[in-house]
């Protein structure tokens, strides 16, 4: 799923990297912060990971709430420290997740936390003399972010990662049911219609919950390590499904 957010990530993130003469021609500069937004457990890390191994660059990752710290300077410090690697590895990606726990609306927040923005905004200011490196941030709270950072310039493209849709859902369901021991009444299709609403990461949990459903089947149904004998037993059937539907439910 998502191919309109790995649309946008490719124009964004690879174009630059691989069509620089082209940028060059049309005398135009490429984003140089891209903002991922969207649910929890949409998949935002995951397209930035992904992102990453596909340009081949170097990836740095780190969590907003690492970088916070209660010694004065110390924050600020961290995200010096983690653009100079940044530069250092380039062509790299400096990827900032739960951005929103160090970002947060000036006036608003701690004072360490207005620091924090404070070094940010240099930090992001300074990368348009520095394509080879590119910021990139995820956020499941856009709207709690402080607007300096969305400017242009800055975390200037905004790519939505939404919940997935239903032909999204069978995707993500296939991939997580590949090589399980299905029963033959198991019905994918039917599933993604029913899991509307659903996350990626609610989907892996509903396939996970299922598995369990399967294994503890088998497991209590012979005494102590003698139901490993019987791994052969283990089938998921569409009613360990629908019964991991009653709890793994979706959060939004």
């Amino acid at each position: 799923g998502l191919a309109r957010a790995k649309e946008q990530l490719r124009e964004t993130v690879e174009w630059p990297l691989l069509y620089g003469p082209l940028f060059e021609v049309a005398r135009t500069d490429p984003p140089s912060g891209i903002l991922l937004h969207g649910p929890p457990g949409t998949g935002k890390t995951l397209l930035a990971r992904a992102l990453a191994g596909e340009t081949g660059v170097n990836f740095i990752h780190v969590a907003g709430p690492e970088l916070l710290d209660r010694y004065v300077g110390e924050s600020e410090k961290a995200v010096r420290k983690l653009f100079e690697r940044a530069r250092q590895a380039s062509p790299s990606i400096a990827f900032l997740d739960e951005i929103d726990a160090v970002a947060g609306r000036r006036g608003e927040n701690h004072e360490v936390t207005e620091r924090v923005v404070s070094q940010l905004l240099t930090e992001l200011d300074g990368l348009e003399s520095n394509p080879n490196v590119v910021a990139l941030a995820a956020t499941n709270r856009r709207e709690a972010l402080d607007p300096a950072l969305l400017r242009p310039g800055r975390l200037e493209s905004h790519v939505e990662v939404p919940l997935p849709d239903e032909a999204a859902r069978l995707a993500i369901l296939e991939v997580h049911a590949q090589g399980k021991p299905l029963a033959g009444d198991v019905d994918l299709e039917a599933l993604a219609a029913e899991t509307d609403g659903y996350s990626g990461a609610e989907l892996t949990a509903l396939v996970r919950e299922a598995s369990m459903r399967a294994i503890e089947r088998v497991a209590t149904a012979y005494e102590g390590e003698a139901a490993n004998d019987h791994a052969e037993e283990i089938i998921l059937s569409q009613g360990d499904f629908e019964a991991a539907l009653d709890s793994v439910g979706p959060s939004q």
